[in-house]
């Protein structure tokens, strides 16, 4: 009977060893943190890692989350300086930095941070109007973080950052922002075109005038390029009359005419001799010649009457010879060489007046008088 309750009673001692054992140690997960408290005040901190107690003296509260969290609050109606309610969406992000102060400083550290936000937010988008407020986040953000930042370090709390992740206004006031947009956006759209037109009539107009100058200044340069070889090709063709007539002027002096007009005297002297024609050619160069060194074309006898048909055809005037065209400088003409009136007929006479006497009276005054050597 002893041997039984000798054996019930070192179970019952094995079994509360191993349960005060087992409450005796607590193991903390990394990042995060247990408060120990000793009949009911703060005993004292537990970090990660294992950890001992005094079973049924000291008690362990739940464990606290060291890591940064995300905290998304529900869209909260805020009224801004013009009286709009616009709702705000707000996403802040915090860390517990004092387990024990996040613990007893305050019953619940979301709940109170949500509300703290609000009422900063509030008092924030309060002094600002719609426009500001859509266009002022990062303002919004800024202050929202130094307001909670600095409240919440004695809750042992430190906020990193704050966003507003959306800003709605009234639908009516959505529906005229957007009339208001489009209208802007017309606008522009309107400015945009009528600067384009400006823009394209201007290089028009830039163009057109480049191109009137350009063909002026073609038309210009091609006839002053015609010009130029006009005056090269008259220059050129009074050269070659230039020539024409000096080679014509050596040939009659090559071929000696003297001799052929010292000879006509004798010819006229025969009786059997009644008509004798002088070789037109003759004539008509020395008649070019003549002309050539400024003798007047006066001095040859013109036909007419029945005569007409023996006279030689004349010879059309003298090309003149522009100034720039080099000119050969006049030969004097001897006076054996003076251009005579061509004769085109001789007649017989009784009596041949003598030297430097006029013709009878009924002489035909187309034809020349030879006098007798």
């Amino acid at each position: 009977m002893g041997t039984i309750v000798a054996t019930v009673f070192l179970a019952v001692f094995v079994v509360l060893v191993v349960a005060v054992a087992i409450r005796s140690v607590r193991i903390v997960p990394q990042a995060t943190a247990a408060i120990v408290e000793r009949f009911g005040r703060y005993h004292r901190t537990m970090n990660a890692g294992l950890n001992v107690i005094t079973p049924f003296i000291d008690r362990v509260r739940p464990l606290i989350d060291l890591r940064e969290q995300v905290i998304s609050f529900p869209v909260q109606p805020v009224i801004t300086m013009d009286n709009l309610v616009v709702g705000i969406d707000t996403i802040i992000y915090c860390q517990v930095t004092d387990p024990r102060a996040a613990t007893y400083e305050i019953s619940s550290y979301l709940t109170g941070v949500e509300q703290l936000t609000l009422t900063t937010l509030r008092n924030v988008v309060g002094g600002m109007d719609l426009e500001t407020t859509l266009t002022s986040r990062d303002q919004i953000n800024s202050v929202l973080r130094t307001e909670l930042d600095d409240a919440t370090g004695k809750w042992g709390l430190r906020v990193s950052r704050v966003e507003l992740r959306a800003i709605e206004p009234p639908a009516s006031i959505q529906d005229s922002m957007e009339k208001q947009m489009r209208a802007d956006r017309d606008k522009r759209a309107a400015i945009l075109s009528a600067e384009g037109s400006k823009q394209s009539a201007i290089l028009t107009a830039e163009g057109e005038r480049q191109a009137a100058v350009l063909r002026a200044r073609g038309e210009s340069e091609a006839v002053a390029l015609r010009a130029e070889g006009e005056a090269k090709a008259t220059a050129a063709r009074a050269r070659g009359q230039a020539e024409a007539i000096t080679t014509v002027f050596q040939a009659i002096h090559d071929g000696n005419p003297d001799q052929y007009m010292q000879m006509l005297p004798q010819i006229a002297q025969g009786d059997a001799n009644k008509v004798w024609i002088v070789p037109s050619e003759i004539s008509r160069a020395l008649e070019g010649i003549g002309s050539f060194f400024g003798v007047p074309r006066d001095a040859v006898a013109e036909p007419d009457g029945d005569d007409a048909a023996t006279t030689a055809t004349p010879m059309p005037a003298a090309t003149r010879v522009p100034a720039a065209t080099p000119v050969p400088p006049p030969t004097a003409v001897p006076p054996s060489l003076a251009v005579p009136p061509p004769v085109t007929e001789v007649r017989p006479v009784t009596e041949v007046p003598p030297n430097g006497a006029e013709p009878p009276a009924d002489g035909d005054a187309s034809v020349r008088y030879l006098p007798r050597p």
